[in-house]
């Protein structure tokens, strides 16, 4: 083969390297593209779902405190209502008592 020939065939096949090279390049950053692309999909769905996450948690939280509360309410009111009902009980035993003290209290002055 002449020299010529073999100067040719290496530039040729330099080229065709380089045009490897250049179309791998572009690939890659292509590809990098897409990656960089699919990572935001990716973090924005996550982010999503953690917002969702967090208020379905905060909804629940929610209603568990408003049941705690109800609850404490109720009972509450069940010993109010137990302590008006002891109360009105006592009415008329603490009427004798102080009837009995102020009547001790008139015959001692007397």
């Amino acid at each position: 083969m002449p020299r010529a020939e073999v100067l040719e065939d290496i530039k040729s096949a330099e080229s065709d390297a380089d045009d490897i090279v250049a179309e791998a390049e572009g690939d890659r950053e292509q590809r990098l593209s897409e990656a960089r692309s699919r990572a935001d999909e990716i973090r924005s769905d996550a982010e999503a779902e953690a917002r969702e996450l967090r208020d379905e948690r905060l909804e629940s939280a929610r209603e568990d405190i408003e049941a705690e509360r109800d609850r404490i309410l109720e009972e509450g009111e069940a010993e109010r209502e137990a302590l008006r009902a002891q109360a009105e009980e006592n009415v008329s035993d603490a009427v004798e008592f102080a009837l009995e003290r102020f009547t001790e209290a008139v015959h001692a002055q007397t």
